[in-house]
């Protein structure tokens, strides 16, 4: 099988993580005998210093033109300390989700047994917990109409029946695939957006009489979700909401480099970690490359290639089992293995499987 990829490293510690995906993705498609495509573009804070655009046009067709884009991390701090500035990285993420029509988020959350330890939650919270959240992801506050002077700003939440219609119908489809339970998040209570949103919600219901669907306030669900993450199967909201749960969720595994992701929908799909551009690491070879690499094994399966992302599925618990693991992760007293080696030795086990 040819796959065209286009990779777009993006800012910070993106360059170093989405090499590491590269070389595993080559590694896989050499030992199955596909022949792997890539073409490099720019995008996010990179692309503002080099074309002044945060997703230049030449970007875009790059992405347009693929079978799938590898994407790694955008941001960088002088844009983030100038609230002045009138571009910035981060808008070229949202100009990719929505010119290429990206609009479902699907980040999956899981916990690794040998680094139950590292959450933040007791162990006894976390164990077992494997659930999967769908955020909306072109639509809601990021996208709707913006003011803002010296006295006043607003954000328009902003959400039409076909986009709502959309993202459910894949909520209940992979609710459908797994333990046949889905749970819409919304504020109902106090936003018409939501009230729409469960409207619908409450319409698709028996067309889906297989799947037992349940509604929760977003406050009610952000403390579930630590209070007892084992209760999720699926969960769907909109793009405000999903942000912020979502980034909640990541960090119940252990670590944000442990999760990836997937934005799907009209166009090219996009695989991503879930976590940003940590500028303040750049460079120094310490970034938990497993998030780009098991987005990696997200873009195989998105092809059908189930035996190409499992052998990325089990290369990465290999690594974590034999303790090959950046600082963030590793047991206390047990010397720390950097991007680059982590990157190697799993490519190392891929060849050798």
């Amino acid at each position: 099988m040819n796959l065209k990829i286009a990779v777009l490293p993006g800012d910070g510690i993106g360059p170093e993580i989405s090499a590491q995906g590269v070389e595993v993705m080559s590694a896989v498609c050499e030992k199955f005998g596909h022949t792997p495509e890539y073409a490099y573009a720019v995008c996010g804070a990179d692309a503002i210093d080099k074309t002044g655009d945060p997703f230049p046009e030449e970007t875009f067709q790059t992405c347009k033109n693929a079978d799938a884009v590898l994407f790694s991390a955008v941001g960088d701090p002088k844009f983030d300390n100038d609230p002045t500035a009138k571009v910035r990285p981060e808008q070229g993420l949202l100009a990719m989700r929505k010119r290429l029509g990206l609009f479902a988020n699907i980040r999956p959350v899981q916990t690794f047994k040998c680094l139950i330890h590292k959450s933040p939650l007791r162990a006894e919270l976390v164990e077992h917990a494997d659930f999967v959240c769908i955020r909306e992801l072109t639509g809601g506050m990021y996208f709707g109409t913006k003011y803002q002077d010296n006295e006043k700003a607003y954000d328009t939440n902003l959400y039409t029946r076909p986009e709502i219609e959309r993202i459910l119908k894949v909520g209940f489809e992979y609710a459908m695939k797994r333990r046949r339970h889905l749970t819409v998040v919304d504020k109902a209570n106090v936003l018409a957006s939501s009230r729409l949103w469960r409207k619908i919600a409450q319409e698709m219901v028996p067309d889906y009489p297989e799947v037992k669907t349940d509604f929760m306030f977003v406050d009610n669900a952000a403390m579930r979700m630590i209070q007892e993450p084992t209760f999720f199967d699926v969960m769907v909201t909109e793009n405000t909401f999903g942000d912020i749960l979502t980034d909640e969720g990541s960090v119940i595994s252990g670590s944000m480099g442990l999760l990836p992701s997937a934005s799907t929908g009209e166009g090219t799909p996009v695989f991503e970690p879930v976590h940003g551009s940590w500028p303040q690491a750049k460079g120094q070879n310490i970034a938990n490359p497993l998030a780009q690499i098991l987005s990696v094994a997200m873009l195989f399966e998105y092809f059908d290639l189930k035996a190409e992302g499992l052998l990325v599925r089990k290369a990465v618990d290999a690594s974590l089992d034999a303790r090959v693991r950046t600082p963030e992760i590793q047991v206390e007293g047990v010397a720390t293995y950097g991007t680059k080696e982590v990157g190697a030795w799993i490519v190392d086990y891929i060849r050798k499987a």
